[in-house]
């Protein structure tokens, strides 16, 4: 990946990136005040987050994923990792009852603030999601949730190991049997395809760890230790099966569409849609 200092009008994807503070904040934790690494990229990104160029296609990505997912008026949505709220923000311009979860309370008042009928928020962790059978259909885009793994942690438990896998988990029982979900997740093939000098890509965890700057809504700069967590479909399936859900479909895609791909090593990420049986 480019390293130094984020360009706002090309990639890295500021949600292909995470930042590591510190390894054990890399624990799941029933209650977010425990501290997330992820809270101090969005605390220092602030409203800056929406003016990376990722974030322009809105409405065509919801457009796609209403089609993809079924959605109708009226029907129910989890945004697990909403982020300032962009895509729930559209979903509810078009009659779906969102409700969006963040672990970042910065992110969780600008998402407020904007929120229109239909739209509303809570800082929540999404490794320790608290709903059951609530909702007709969940996204997690962006990386905004799935994928901010960072770097391993010392621990017994598997679980812990595999943060990705809590979100699944949460997913699952957030669904009501049937509901459809969609998240997206960053390729292995593109990140090793594209990678550049400053990359340290761990080709035992899929990891891809850099070091560079991003600049806050003030234009106020800061170092950041970033960890990219990457799957190929094989893996993607097989972790999704694990947490009880089922796979109807892996595609690759661009930011600002969504639009379905066959699998290629072109497309930075994957758009894994499926069900809860």
């Amino acid at each position: 990946m480019a390293g130094g200092v984020w360009p706002e009008d090309g990639w890295p994807s500021l949600l292909w990136t995470v930042m590591s503070v510190n390894p054990q904040a890399c624990l799941p934790a029933d209650d977010p005040s425990d501290g997330h690494w992820f809270e101090g990229l969005a605390d220092h990104l602030g409203a800056a987050y929406l003016r990376y160029s990722f974030t322009k296609g809105t409405v065509r990505e919801v457009d796609s994923l209403i089609a993809l997912l079924g959605l109708e008026p009226g029907m129910t949505l989890l945004d697990v990792g909403c982020g300032p709220g962009r895509h729930s923000h559209e979903f509810a311009r078009r009659g779906v009852r969102v409700t969006g979860v963040d672990i970042s309370e910065r992110f969780i008042q600008l998402a407020t603030a904007e929120a229109p009928d239909g739209a509303t928020f809570q800082r929540a962790d999404a490794r320790a999601l608290h709903f059951d059978g609530a909702f007709d259909a969940a996204i997690s885009l962006c990386q905004g949730a799935f994928g901010l793994g960072g770097p391993a942690v010392d621990t017994d438990d598997p679980q812990l190991l595999q943060p990705d896998l809590a979100v699944l988990d949460g997913v699952r029982r957030a669904l009501r049997p049937g509901g459809r979900f969609a998240f997206s997740a960053f390729s292995a093939y593109f990140q090793v395809a594209n990678l550049e000098e400053r990359d340290n890509f761990d080709a035992a965890s899929g990891v891809n760890h850099e070091r560079t700057e991003i600049r806050s809504e003030a234009g106020v700069s800061t170092e950041a230790d970033l960890w990219t967590t990457c799957y190929t479909p094989r893996e993607l399936r097989l972790l999704v099966e694990r947490a009880g859900l089922e796979v109807t479909d892996i595609h690759s895609a661009n930011t600002g569409t969504y639009r379905p791909l066959d699998p290629s090593i072109t497309t930075p990420e994957f758009l894994v849609l499926g069900c809860r049986p």
